[in-house]
């Protein structure tokens, strides 16, 4: 970290803090506790054997403190006092022990120092009678006499309210973005280098000075067809025979906090490449329309209908937009939601929430697989990412329909060996408008 992004963190931390804490003291009051412990997790092993997947530390218990490595760790707050970390600094000649830590944020915690569990349950107050719990449940929890774990009203508050940014944590998405952005840069040169999808994952992550551990996600590096998997997961060890597309789906991160980005290239200038720049277009006025006070739904249909107006545009689809709409042929081109929120977590908590209680927002009934249905506020992180894609089961189940008539399906096996495209952004909504994070990000990186 630059001295110059560590004292403006330092600056800002203070504020996002003290607003951390209003907003938990008020759910705390909502909910008749008098004080939180949150976790950071456990490390598990896999079944039968004696190791396990990377530790994540949870979302709830980084809201507090970027620390990301440290298994067994606990906050506690009881408002009114500073507010406690319990860090542990195991006696162990198997792993390195953490050093204490020692950054911008931890002169506003009272810090505890701890070798094992037991001293953590120590170094916590006696009686936590009044304390609710947040985190994974551990065996030795029950014998903590806390007043509840992991209650859901209380959940829903916390979720509820973190969906609005601070200060610190947009600058710590700025952040994300731009280390990001290298790795982006980098596995764009590998792909038109030849490389396979393998090779493509590691340019990112050099470039990035990240572990795959410490990704936000596991990057989606998908060259030709393999674009056309929206999640897709493996990573071919040999360079394609002729690669001719790369959708890179992957993100950094930064404190805790994680960016999203995609991009699709082009091997070549082709015509796939000029439905690239078509989408890009497209991507862009979604991004311009963000606003406070948008409703996600109506901005999803908006996103929908825009698709729909690129297919019939580029003659993959036959007939007027609104048909390609209301037929359902542009949900087999672009089959999930425009965007969710973004934060500690890639899909971060409370997408759905309507209020602090907990009410639900519905999705649309044709529409049911939209992480975010709230009306956008100043200081919401959004993805902005439409596509579209040439998946095989969605168009073999629409060939035979009344539908299918409507699809020119010699245009789409010519786009098939491409896979398919998405472009997605992480924007901030601001007071008017909206602060893309993700372009800058790259243009501070071309020259001139």
């Amino acid at each position: 970290m630059s001295p110059h992004l560590a004292q403006r963190l330092a600056g800002l931390f203070p504020e996002h803090l003290a607003s951390l804490i209003r907003r938990t003291q008020t759910a705390l009051e909502a909910g008749g506790f008098g004080a939180l412990l949150l976790g950071s997790g456990h490390s598990v092993d896999h079944f039968r054997d004696d190791h396990g997947p990377p530790f994540k530390s949870h979302a709830t218990f980084n809201a507090w403190v970027p620390v990301t490595g440290a298994p067994g760790s606990y906050v506690h707050f009881r408002p009114g006092d500073r507010p406690m970390l319990v860090f542990p600094i195991a006696d162990d000649f198997w792993h390195r022990p953490a050093a204490p830590p020692s950054d911008y944020w931890t002169p506003h915690f009272d810090i505890r120092i701890v070798n094992s569990p037991e001293a953590a349950r120590a170094a916590l107050p006696r009686s936590l009678a009044d304390t609710a719990f947040i985190g994974a449940p551990f065996a030795a929890l029950a014998s903590w006499g806390v007043a509840a774990v992991n209650p859901a009203a209380l959940l829903l508050q916390l979720d509820h309210d973190r969906a609005v940014k601070s200060d610190y944590e947009l600058e710590c998405l700025r952040e994300a973005n731009r280390i990001a952005a290298r790795g982006h840069r980098a596995a764009e040169r590998c792909f038109r280098a030849g490389g396979a999808e393998l090779d493509i994952e590691l340019a990112f992550l050099g470039a990035c000075r990240q572990r795959e551990q410490e990704l936000p996600y596991n990057p989606i590096i998908a060259v030709n067809e393999a674009g056309s998997t929206l999640h897709y997961q493996l990573l071919t060890r040999e360079p394609a025979h002729r690669s001719r597309s790369l959708l890179i789906d992957a993100g950094a991160s930064f404190e805790a906090y994680g960016s999203d980005i995609t991009r699709t290239y082009s091997a070549a200038d082709t015509d796939f490449a000029t439905l690239i720049g078509a989408m890009d277009r497209l991507q862009l006025a979604l991004c311009a329309a963000l606003k406070p006070g948008l409703d996600w739904r109506d901005f999803h249909l908006d996103a929908v209908a825009r698709i729909a107006a690129l297919l019939t545009d580029s003659g993959i689809v036959k007939g007027t937009p609104e048909h390609c709409v209301q037929s359902g042929l542009a949900k087999v081109f672009f089959p999930h939601g425009i965007g969710h929120l973004l934060g500690l977590q890639v899909h971060d908590a409370g997408g759905t929430l309507g209020s602090p209680s907990g009410d639900q927002i519905e999705r649309p009934a044709d529409h049911p697989l939209l992480r975010l249905t709230r009306r956008l506020e100043g200081g919401f992180v959004v993805t902005v990412e439409p596509g579209i894609y040439f998946i095989d089961p969605l168009l073999e189940r629409t060939r035979g329909t009344p539908q299918g008539q409507y699809i020119d399906w010699h245009r789409v096996e010519q786009l098939r060996p491409f896979g398919g495209i998405r472009i997605e952004d992480d924007l901030a909504i601001t007071k008017s408008g909206s602060e893309n994070l993700t372009r800058p990000a790259f243009a501070a990186l071309d020259p001139g």
